[in-house]
């Protein structure tokens, strides 16, 4: 039984997220700080090139020019998703919903859903060992 509810929550988390938007990184709203702009392009142009470090290092610099963009801490978590630093990157696609509430590029990435959305809401433990208690 424990395997069965195990293939049906991973179904429904595959379901999921393929449902959701993809995670691209996003350009910074007009009348943002120039300087944040500049870094925030800078850095989705590395980002594409698969540059994860010089991306995170541009969004960064975006971020202390212009605390409150949250397309860049979004940008941001995705290079830090990308190098496998999952707990800075959930810190920052946190923030990005917090300060973009209203933009469901953010909100209904794959990415942010897969950083914000608790193991356990989508596993029921089980209670008696089986698959590690899900």
């Amino acid at each position: 039984m424990n395997l069965v509810r195990f293939v049906v929550a991973i179904s429904l988390a595959v379901l999921h997220s393929a449902c959701a938007a993809p995670s691209l990184p996003l350009a910074t709203m007009p009348g943002s700080n120039a300087t944040a702009a500049q870094h925030n392009s800078e850095g989705i142009a590395h980002y594409n090139m698969g540059h994860w470090s010089v991306a995170r290092d541009h969004f960064a610099s975006a971020i202390e020019a212009e605390p409150t963009l949250g397309e860049s801490h979004f940008n941001l978590a995705l290079a830090l998703d990308k190098l496998d630093l999952h707990s800075e990157a959930t810190t920052h696609f946190k923030k990005a919903a917090e300060l973009a509430p209203g933009n469901r590029a953010i909100t209904q990435s794959s990415a942010y859903r897969s950083h914000t959305t608790s193991p356990s809401s989508i596993y029921e433990p089980s209670g008696n060992g089986g698959m590690g208690g899900y």
